[in-house]
């Protein structure tokens, strides 16, 4: 038996020869349908899937040359196999030069109809591969891909090393842009399923009707469009891993049926009556607040449960003080590189204009400032000047909150968190000391002072000269 490869498509207006091909192929564990006429395999080339067509030259009606042509418009990757009584090599060299990929003159001994058909076979097995190795590349990631040295970055590595190579499942929490598609990546990398699929799929992307279908698949005729069967990502998924991203955005009815999946794997394409069940870890991820979900009404506290087996939580790029400058070095090499510019560096100037920015879009955001940077910057040094006014973005900078508790001292805590404020009334106040203080109700030699022990070097604006010692400070 072949379980693993779809259906033969047999086209033959005699019927002898239809059952003697149907006989053939089953006796060798081949699954085999069969059209009486070219019109008929073209129908049924768009309700079923198949991994190769066999049809006879002549019929009545529409021949199998006209059949070629049409059936390589509805799919070019179906190989088609041409088999007739009146064979000549004209006639095989215009079947090859149509598209057949092979050409078989009856009678023929049954064993070279099954070493075509096994060439074919063998061929669509190698596309399979090549689709698993694609998909489990696209969300290939190693444990370097996360950039940071802040206790809270350190903190997840090391939990990733420890989790990754079980069963768990994992629920991954943290603001838009934070990561977190790299932390499910580092898991499924590091995990014993690593050479399997690694399936991705955004919960808010996928409109609600469709995504119980998307996941779990569906049958021929369930819904409107559904033409034939289509397997769901759990099955392409089956021994490997699928990531749930944005799963606060997921029905209630469909979360009932994830919750039931959980249990054991099992599941029903929507349509279907017959229970599946397959073998697959399941990692999730939402940037809203869970908890916040659940006193709402709108996510189950049993699937939070279920769920959350082991919680990351991401801290927000503003959490992570000198990362900022880490993760900009990082993108200046990537981009200088991808765009061949000779910027190579970040001036002094540059650097504290970033660190002061809130960041609302975290590590996102920042890349795309990156980027912005290197195509306009004309010296091999990013000035301040190519980076944005952060005007509008400082619009977006969230009220500052106490982070979450972690390793750090109160001193620490209480540095943070003052940084965030000076650095959030900075941006909305385009940089412009005088009214940054008067706004904090303070000083500007106060402040001064202020950013002074934080670290923060004030970026020259409009109401004070700049200061030309500020280009010779050191670049990163």
């Amino acid at each position: 038996m072949h379980p693993t490869l779809p259906p033969i498509l047999v086209v033959d207006d005699e019927k002898n020869m239809r059952l003697s091909l149907q006989t053939v192929l089953a006796d060798d564990g081949y699954s085999v349908l069969a059209a009486d006429s070219a019109e008929e395999g073209l129908t049924l080339m768009g309700s079923e899937e198949f991994f190769m067509a066999i049809t006879d030259a002549r019929m009545g009606g529409m021949s199998g040359y006209e059949f070629l042509t049409k059936a390589r418009k509805k799919c070019p990757s179906l190989p088609v196999l041409m088999v007739t009584a009146f064979a000549t090599p004209k006639l095989a060299v215009e079947a090859i030069q149509a598209g057949a990929v092979g050409y078989l003159s009856k009678p023929f001994a049954p064993e070279e109809l099954l070493h075509a058909v096994a060439r074919c076979a063998a061929q669509h097995r190698l596309l399979q591969e090549n689709a698993r190795l694609r998909a489990q590349s696209a969300g290939a990631c190693r444990l370097e891909d996360i950039i940071g040295d802040c206790s809270k970055i350190r903190g997840v590595r090391q939990l990733i090393q420890t989790v990754a190579p079980t069963e768990a499942r994992v629920l991954i929490l943290g603001e838009s842009g934070t990561g977190k598609e790299l932390v499910a990546g580092a898991l499924h990398g590091l995990s014993g399923r690593s050479r399997a699929n690694y399936l991705r799929i955004n919960c808010a992307a996928i409109p609600e009707t469709l995504l119980e279908s998307e996941l779990f698949g569906h049958e021929k005729g369930a819904f409107t469009g559904a033409l034939k069967q289509k397997p769901g990502r759990v099955e392409e998924a089956d021994g490997g891993t699928i990531f749930l991203d944005e799963i606060a955005d997921m029905s209630r009815p469909l979360q009932a049926k994830l919750l039931r999946f959980l249990e054991d794997g099992s599941f029903t394409r929507v349509g279907g009556t017959r229970e599946l069940r397959v073998n697959v870890r399941l990692l999730a991820a939402t940037n809203r607040d869970i908890v916040q979900a659940i006193h709402a009404g709108d996510f189950r506290e049993d699937l939070f449960h279920r769920l959350n087996v082991v919680q990351f939580r991401l801290p927000p790029l503003r959490e992570r003080g000198d990362d900022i400058a880490l993760l900009a070095a990082h993108f200046v090499r990537h981009f200088s590189a991808s765009l061949n510019k000779a910027a190579r560096e970040l001036s002094f100037g540059a650097r504290q204009k970033l660190l002061l920015h809130g960041w609302p879009g975290n590590v996102r955001e920042l890349r795309n400032v990156i980027e912005r940077a290197l195509i306009l910057e004309t010296t091999p040094i990013i000035q301040p000047e190519s980076l944005p006014d952060f005007h509008l973005e400082g619009q977006l900078h969230r009220s500052p909150s106490l982070p979450t508790p972690g390793p750090e001292s109160l001193e620490d805590l209480l540095a943070n968190f003052e940084r965030n404020l000076i650095g959030g009334r900075l941006e909305q106040n385009q940089f412009n000391l005088n009214k940054t203080a008067e706004h904090l109700k303070i000083t500007r030699h106060a402040l001064r002072y202020r950013m002074q022990r934080l670290g923060l070097t004030a970026v020259p604006d409009a109401d004070e000269p700049r200061n030309p010692a500020v280009a010779k400070e050191p670049a990163i």
